[in-house]
């Protein structure tokens, strides 16, 4: 059975990989404009994608990268320039009110077909199961290093970060409704900064991995 500080020690490392508060900007980028019901049902549907998307990394994850070849940084980097590519959209794009507006003059079959697609990408991959939350939960559950009972608690700690990341997903539209549509444009752009430092951190951490730069 795992020692009480490796459960801790894992947790963290989920934690950070999949990072529940750093998703929180790109969903209220991609869901902007939804009716409340329907950003409820993006913020489920991603967080069942990504924990299927991660359990099949831990099943077979490590048998496909090892064939391929591929690393974290590889990951890294592809990850971090999508993710930034993202970003420049939430701080150069229209502002929350406008593409509400647009979003409202659509008909409700149109909304729902956006919140299935916002689910899958970007919220799902790559905010959720990131490249980076892959390779973790890869190397945290490495078949000749740990138990079937070890991988099992991996996967148990996976789920929990997971059910907290939809519990911070599901509380954003009610604090949108409290900032309004100005207040909502203005955290956009702030978490588009955000969003884009992170995804420049990712990928300068991935070129440090491979020895293009050195160590900051």
């Amino acid at each position: 059975m795992p020692s009480f500080s490796t459960i801790i020690s894992e947790f963290i490392t989920l934690w950070v990989v999949i990072d529940p508060i750093g998703t929180l900007p790109v969903f209220i980028a991609a869901t902007a404009g939804l009716a409340p019901r329907l950003a409820r049902m993006a913020a489920a549907r991603a967080v069942v994608i990504a924990f299927v998307i991660l359990l099949t990394f831990i099943l077979l994850g490590q048998v496909v990268l090892d064939a391929l070849g591929l690393g974290l940084p590889s990951f890294q980097i592809a990850g971090g320039l999508v993710l930034f590519l993202f970003a420049l959209t939430m701080i150069f794009g229209d502002g929350k009110p406008s593409h509400e507006t647009a979003q409202v003059e659509k008909p409700r079959s149109d909304q729902q077909a956006q919140a299935r697609r916002v689910s899958v990408f970007p919220l799902a991959m790559p905010s959720i199961a990131s490249p980076g939350a892959m390779l973790a939960v890869v190397m945290l559950t490495d078949n000749d290093r740990f138990s079937v009972a070890h991988q099992a608690m991996t996967a148990a700690i996976m789920v929990v970060v997971l059910l907290i990341t939809l519990v911070i997903l599901l509380a954003a539209q009610p604090i949108l409704r409290v900032i309004g549509d100005t207040g909502a444009a203005i955290v956009s752009r702030v978490m588009g900064m955000v969003l884009a430092a992170v995804a420049v951190d990712a990928v300068l951490n991935g070129f440090v991995a491979i020895g293009v730069i050195p160590s900051f």
